[in-house]
């Protein structure tokens, strides 16, 4: 199955905050009697937030059951705090990011980086670990995981659905066993983890705030705001989910919104000469001649390997769908994805897209070993989905059957990734699943100005779901990017980044409801390396050649620049990434 439980935040966004505006309560000024943000820091044994983090972490003991006081039960949810830089204190902003299963404390210093620096100089910025999540319960089944995702997942067939039904049964046997702490899953839902932020608000003193809330942050946020409206000065939602949509439902949109980013994907390359010439031939036929030949059996491929050498490895349809799934939320990602699709249709080279590959699964690439991503748990991925949505059925297997027939129709309508419609499949054998199978009724949020972004081609959260939120909004903003990845305030986008921007620090509302920015589904393309020196006419053609070799290799593009990282070179030898203060050095082998 393709790993899209993970990528609903997607990697390392650079995003900025943004708050409310006219008609808004007053900002939170610190009334009268409330002590300074640090010393109610002080008071709660605030601690430095780990990683050499500006973030001062507090640790809250919450009721494992806000909804029954019987229970004494507890669980402890850290919240990291960065103080208001500046006198002029207006309140706090609080981000919840996405998954269900990342690790917000784990973004708050790259995404704050990337805030106007006059944000974090008048609010108190917010980030936390969600009940379960890292810090607040470390909660996780990385190897059940990586067994799960690797498996294959087709549907097509009698005989596919009996074998798709025994993985995600294994899985979440094995998921649970490897959390070690199943007592506590009944009460993972996303309506008990808002009242931890409830509570958080209440010993910050702060009557009001400001919350925003990206991709299943969207889904938090819009569950505080059902709960706990009156606390809210502004409601911020960037890659909208629509929460009044069943599990089927929702899930139908999405994959059918994952297909129609690929072909837009495909459709550029085909407008691109470079890109065409490289592809040669239509990118959507490419694609589909290589997904039909999977189908039918997996291709064997070299694979270089960092210690020098090549392994011979096996690429499968469900391999092919997982790299669709991690490089089609963001316009590089997606030239990215071409350039791989171009390399085996013009030299029957899949190591490019195994090499996009195994990041997304979280192997290492040389002995594909699971790496454990402290910022993410997919046990928490469905400790969250599984008590937010419910889907029918008596026993496990009935649910399983009843999920599955419900795909028969999707397949017959989606050509491509069906597949993704079975993202909440282990729903059906997951321990204590909810039992509740109403929606929640729509948002209205009155009296509380709401911001909906989102994006045409934004594959996790389509765009329609923003759509339908905001127009049952009471005071409603939506900005709609032309093409554009999945979560697009901050991302660099005038149109977008500044009206926001202005409604924060000055209270200038949009001049319109509606605003339409423009964007593109990809960044422009990059040819592939010619093959000979002889296809080079000079020594500086030589060294461009060699910067796009260096700059578009997967494991550099998305190399955090922290750690040595050696990678096999496709024609021998092997490059080292050397981390540096001030440059990065590359080490040739060979």
């Amino acid at each position: 199955m393709p790993r899209i439980a993970r990528l609903l935040l997607g990697a390392a966004l650079l995003l900025s905050s943004l708050a409310a505006g006219p008609g808004a309560a007053a900002p939170s000024h610190p009334r009268a009697g409330r002590p300074t943000t640090e010393e109610i820091l002080a008071q709660l044994d605030g601690l430095p937030c780990p990683d050499e983090s500006e973030f001062t972490c507090v640790t809250l003991t919450v009721p494992l059951d806000h909804f029954n006081p019987t229970d004494t039960r507890t669980l402890d949810v850290v919240f990291g705090v960065l103080p208001a830089s500046s006198n002029r204190r207006q309140g706090l902003f609080v981000t919840a990011t996405g998954g269900p299963g990342y690790s917000g404390l784990a973004s708050a210093d790259p995404y704050t980086a990337a805030f106007d620096p006059r944000i974090p100089r008048r609010f108190d910025i917010v980030f936390f670990d969600q009940r379960g999540i890292a810090a607040s319960g470390g909660l996780t089944c990385p190897n059940a995981a990586g067994v799960y995702y690797e498996a294959d997942f087709q549907t097509r067939t009698p005989a596919q659905e009996a074998a798709a039904k025994a993985v995600v049964r294994q899985f979440s046997q094995d998921c649970v066993a490897e959390m070690g702490n199943p007592a506590s899953l009944p009460f993972m839902g996303t309506a008990q983890a808002v009242e931890d932020l409830e509570l958080f608000r209440q010993v910050m003193q702060d009557e009001k705030f400001w919350l925003y809330g990206e991709s299943y942050g969207t889904q938090y946020a819009q569950t505080y705001a059902a709960a706990h409206g009156d606390h809210l000065a502004g409601l911020l939602l960037d890659g909208t989910v629509d929460l009044t949509l069943d599990g089927f439902e929702f899930y139908t949109q999405q994959a059918g919104a994952f297909a129609d980013t690929l072909v837009a994907t495909l459709e550029f390359c085909g407008a691109d000469p470079a890109c065409q010439s490289d592809m040669k031939g239509s990118p959507v036929a490419v694609y589909d001649q290589l997904a039909n030949r999977l189908a039918r059996r997996d291709l064997g491929f070299r694979f270089p390997l960092p210690g020098g050498g090549h392994s011979q490895r096996e690429f499968s349809l469900t391999d092919l769908e997982t790299v669709v799934g991690s490089q089609v939320y963001g316009e590089s990602d997606r030239m990215l994805l071409n350039r791989a699709l171009a390399a085996y249709a013009s030299r029957q080279d899949l190591a490019p897209l195994a090499r996009l590959l195994y990041p997304a699964l979280g192997v290492d690439p040389a002995t594909l070993q699971i790496i454990p991503d402290p910022t993410f748990s997919e046990a928490m991925y469905y400790g969250v989905e599984c008590q937010d949505y419910h889907y029918p059925g008596a026993t496990a297997e009935d649910k399983a059957n009843n999920y599955l027939a419900a795909g028969n129709s999707v397949e017959a309508n989606l050509p491509r990734l069906s597949s993704f419609f079975y993202g909440d499949l282990p729903c059906a054998y997951w321990p204590n699943p909810t039992s509740d199978p109403e929606r929640p009724a729509p948002l209205i949020a009155e009296g509380i100005p709401t911001f909906v972004m989102g994006a045409t081609a934004d594959p996790a959260t389509p765009v329609g779901n923003g759509l339908a939120v905001y127009s049952r909004l009471a005071d409603g903003y939506l900005f709609t990017q032309q093409g554009g990845p999945h979560v697009i305030y901050g991302r660099g986008e005038a149109c977008i980044d500044d009206l926001v921007t202005n409604f924060l620090l000055f209270d200038e509302t949009p001049p319109e409801r509606e605003t339409t920015c423009p964007g593109r589904v990809m960044a422009g393309y990059v040819p592939l390396t010619v093959r000979s020196a002889r296809q080079l006419d000079t020594l500086a053609d030589a060294f461009l050649t060699l910067e796009d070799e260096l700059y578009y290799l997967p494991e550099y593009y998305y190399w955090d620049g922290a750690e040595q990282t050696t990678v096999g070179c496709g024609r021998g030898g092997a490059l080292t990434l050397v981390p540096d203060d001030a440059v990065y050095a590359f080490t040739f082998d060979g």
